[in-house]
């Protein structure tokens, strides 16, 4: 019993992020093939758009390794995770901000 725990506390991060990437690039995928990517009329807006998704996965690392300090979370597992959520995060600013009329 002890072993099929192990493997399932090995696996669920993996299992969880991997959902969430698939999410989001066939999300992304989808979008881009109807024509409706976000679209700035700026080039720093539209820089800022574009980098929203890798800027959520770094903060959600980094929000994860701050984490994994102050409870006893092993920290390769907080990095994955943190990362995904991240990722996910990232995606959703990217749709709210790509709605948003130019500032």
């Amino acid at each position: 019993m002890g072993l099929v725990l192990e493997i399932a506390r090995i696996l669920l991060p993996v299992v969880i992020v991997g959902g969430i990437a698939i999410f989001v690039v066939m999300r992304m995928k989808y979008k881009y093939k109807k024509g409706t990517l976000g679209k700035k009329e700026s080039k720093g807006a539209q820089n800022f758009l574009e980098s929203l998704i890798p800027l959520g996965m770094m903060i959600g690392c980094a929000v994860a390794v701050l984490l994994s300090m102050f409870f006893p979370i092993p920290l390769l597992s907080t990095i994955g995770l943190g990362s995904g959520i991240g990722l996910l995060f990232g995606y959703f600013a990217y749709e709210i901000y790509s709605k948003k009329g130019e500032v």
